[in-house]
């Protein structure tokens, strides 16, 4: 069914379609981002598709690629028994896609996740600011740049004693 699914959002939205491809029964359907609340409102609400639940919002950094940045969608249509991985990359100086929050509610707390750590912004979310790390944390610790030992982390364990206690 999965390739249908891929026809049909070709079929919908041939300029922002750019790629469909299988890999071990799962499809992953790859767009532009310009429009992609569009073509969530479209998977979530046609009758043949019924992606009704957004299972995860992750994203993934490629340097080297003019497309950076990637969002990804896991999309599960409950009742139509089907999945589908969603693709959208972002250049390094656009890293901003609009929030699919307004399809499904789930996505306020993934995006704001993948914000966090990765550094892309949601437009039109409705409470976009960091879910893990404290506001006044330096960067975004996923993007590959970022240094594997930190930089300016204030030590978690800064209430723990740093001497043993007297007997």
């Amino acid at each position: 069914m999965t390739h249908e699914i891929a026809q049909k959002i070709q079929e919908t939205f041939p300029i922002e379609f750019i790629e469909a491809n299988e890999f071990r029964g799962d499809w992953t359907v790859v767009v532009k981002p310009d429009r992609i609340v569009e073509i969530a409102r479209f998977l979530h609400d046609d009758p043949d598709l019924e992606f009704d639940h957004l299972s995860d919002i992750f994203s993934a950094d490629y340097p080297g690629r003019e497309s950076r940045f990637e969002v990804v969608y896991q999309l599960n249509s409950i009742r139509k028994r089907h999945r589908l991985r969603l693709k959208a990359g972002l250049r390094e100086d656009r890293c901003e896609i609009d929030s699919v929050h307004p399809v499904w509610r789930a996505a306020g707390f993934l995006e704001r996740e993948v914000y966090d750590l990765m550094g892309i912004r949601f437009r039109n979310h409705p409470d976009l600011r960091r879910i893990f790390l404290p506001e006044d944390f330096d960067g975004h610790p996923l993007r590959k740049e970022y240094p594997a030992e930190g930089r300016g982390w204030r030590n978690t364990f800064d209430f723990l004693p740093t001497e043993e206690p007297q007997a």
